[in-house]
């Protein structure tokens, strides 16, 4: 095999043996119908209890989001988290402004018409409720040491596969979220100090559930209306 050109100054990574289990096929099935069947038990809630969380599940779960593949293997992404109640004041009270321009006058109808079902408004309770707000940034591009900006590739699905990740690994340790995006976030940029290149993405409010939470009775799309074989 021969060997590609490299630019001067790029390092190559050194390739070593992949680490990988293979397993019989009725483990395998097992396996996936149980992570199946634990997955199919998530469910998104806006009800939070204030019962404390220890950071380290949270560092457990953003752990986890940075094993997601990425373009180029760049990373893109940056989690920030907070259990500051000063700081989550914050948060709630930018988002619920942007919330009620949304809901009172940006919002197509049809839009709302949507949200209708799942009860949601411009008051975001669980932004105060919850004992963690973590926000995940996309860098948009990289930059350097010196500033200079570094092309990024595949951004918006890389941290989109994290943010997947992020969720099953606390859906895993017993915690819930929520995925919130506020539009506009560029707030969240400015509270939480974060450099140009990183771009708000979605705000997970993270803690156990309130004692008393109620979620919208959903059913999932069949197999036959998301698969599609050739």
């Amino acid at each position: 095999m021969s060997t590609p050109e490299v630019t001067p100054g790029v390092r190559l990574h050194a390739f070593v043996p992949l680490a990988h289990e293979r397993l019989p096929l009725e483990e395998s099935h097992l396996r996936g119908a149980a992570f199946h069947a634990h997955m199919n038990r998530r469910r998104t809630t806006r009800q939070f209890s204030s019962e404390p969380v220890p950071r380290e599940l949270i560092e457990l779960a953003i752990r986890t989001a940075g094993t997601a593949p990425s373009g180029a293997h760049q990373q893109p992404w940056t989690f920030v988290a907070t259990s500051d109640p000063v700081l989550k004041e914050k948060i709630r009270a930018a988002a619920e402004h942007e919330e009620r321009d949304f809901y009172h006058g940006k919002a197509p109808q049809e839009w709302l018409d949507a949200l209708l079902p799942l009860g949601t408004d411009e008051h975001k309770p669980h932004l105060t409720e919850a004992p963690w707000v973590v926000v995940l940034f996309r860098q948009a591009y990289g930059l350097d040491a010196e500033g200079t900006k570094k092309t990024f590739y595949y951004t918006d699905e890389s941290c989109g596969i994290a943010a997947g990740f992020f969720i099953a690994a606390l859906h895993t340790m017993g915690l819930v979220t929520l995925t919130h995006t506020p539009n506009p976030m560029v707030f969240l940029r400015d509270l939480l100090g974060r450099p140009r290149n990183e771009k708000a993405m979605i705000v997970f409010p993270v803690g156990y559930p309130a004692a008393d939470a109620k979620v919208p009775d959903l059913e999932r799309k069949a197999l036959d209306e998301i698969a599609i074989w050739k």
